[in-house]
């Protein structure tokens, strides 16, 4: 059995992190935490009850080093889903319980096929949101739906 690469698997919880590109840590680090900033690739740990978000060499970087509340991380409800257009679960559900869709979704998912999206420097993934959104919307759905 081939041991877990460090360079890959974060170094809290152990599991695989998905790469992200520098420009996203620049745009969300905090001041302090962005004067750390030295190895040149980072992975991102989307574990929920995991405290780090961002790893890569020696650096390791936690929930209260980056600037914005990481949609993974945070219990559910509330959270921020789409950062580049502000949208959470909340306005997500509401469109659902009044109308058995998310016209938030469908605009989003519009506005990422123009290419309207910051997702590389809002979202703390480093890649677009839309699979989160698309999954909030059928929670909601199905909940609507066994009512």
């Amino acid at each position: 059995q081939v041991a877990p690469d460090r360079d890959v698997t974060c170094p809290e919880c152990g599991r695989t992190g998905r790469k992200v590109g520098r420009i996203t840590l620049k745009a969300l680090l905090r001041p302090a935490a962005l004067e750390r900033l030295a190895a040149d690739e980072h992975r991102f740990c989307a574990t929920a009850s995991c405290d780090v978000v961002y790893f890569g060499g020696a650096d390791v970087f936690r929930r209260e080093d980056v600037g914005v509340a990481v949609f993974q991380k945070q219990p559910e409800g509330g959270r921020t889903v789409c950062y580049c257009l502000a949208v959470s679960e909340d306005t997500i559900r509401s469109e659902v319980d009044a109308t058995g869709r998310s016209a938030s979704a469908e605009r989003i998912k519009a506005l990422v096929q123009a290419e309207r999206c910051a997702c590389e420097v809002r979202n703390p993934q480093g890649t677009c949101c839309l699979g989160n959104v698309t999954a909030v919307a059928k929670s909601a759905e199905v909940t609507v739906a066994s009512r």
